[in-house]
């Protein structure tokens, strides 16, 4: 019965929440890469697609009970990124209660990230999400999947997720940049199409979020 109650309360929670959070982590990635694409897609989201997010993101910890107010936690970087024990049961417990983590690797995070998403998800497998997930059909059409915003290695996009029954929890976009296409206009001088691209990716991430 304690178990039930706690998750109502925490759904309750999460589903009253209109603001989104950054994750700041251990182990000397720079968490904080990308500082205007979460402020450039909130503005894009309550413009387009009628939410009404407060327009600063809050920073986080993993440890952290604030991560419980939040229903989508977004995480980037280029480098190491270390979940201690602690961390590992407080983002478990988050994502297996309602919670949302959005990790976008900013080219660089690969190898250090997938160690901790099994740390997180022992019993789980990473898996590709298909094209016709309807993280990518609503309320703008990618029928291809994951876009490409910049190009690194020559690899195609690939969008991965941890699925709890069948909700996905963890969100891994790799070989994209997403949070590049968020930024200024300035800061990486893409032209308009792929930061339309980028900003109507991740409002389907929000939407996605907001409405299951």
């Amino acid at each position: 019965m304690k178990k039930i109650i706690y998750l109502i309360f925490f759904t309750s929670t999460l589903s009253f929440s209109q603001e989104i959070a950054l994750l700041k982590y251990s182990g000397g990635g720079d968490w904080y890469a990308n500082p205007t694409s979460l402020p450039n897609l909130i503005k894009f989201c309550n413009q387009n697609i009628n939410t009404t997010i407060k327009t600063k993101p809050i920073t986080v910890t993993p440890a952290s009970a604030d991560i419980f107010s939040y229903p989508f936690i977004h995480m980037t970087g280029h480098g190491n990124v270390v979940f201690n024990e602690a961390e590992v049961q407080n983002l478990q417990n988050y994502l297996r209660s309602g919670g949302f983590l959005h990790i976008d690797d900013n080219y660089g995070m690969d190898q250090y990230i997938r160690k901790e998403i099994v740390k997180l998800f022992p019993n789980e497998a990473l898996v590709e999400i298909p094209a016709n997930h309807p993280i990518f059909q609503k309320p703008f059409p990618f029928p291809d999947g994951l876009p490409k915003i910049h190009e690194h290695d020559m690899k195609r996009p690939q969008a991965f997720g941890i699925f709890i029954e069948t909700k996905l929890v963890l969100l891994y976009t790799y070989e994209c940049d997403l949070g590049d296409g968020w930024e200024d206009s300035e800061v990486h001088n893409d032209p308009s199409a792929i930061r339309e691209k980028a900003l109507k990716m991740g409002a389907n991430i929000i939407n996605y979020i907001f409405n299951n």
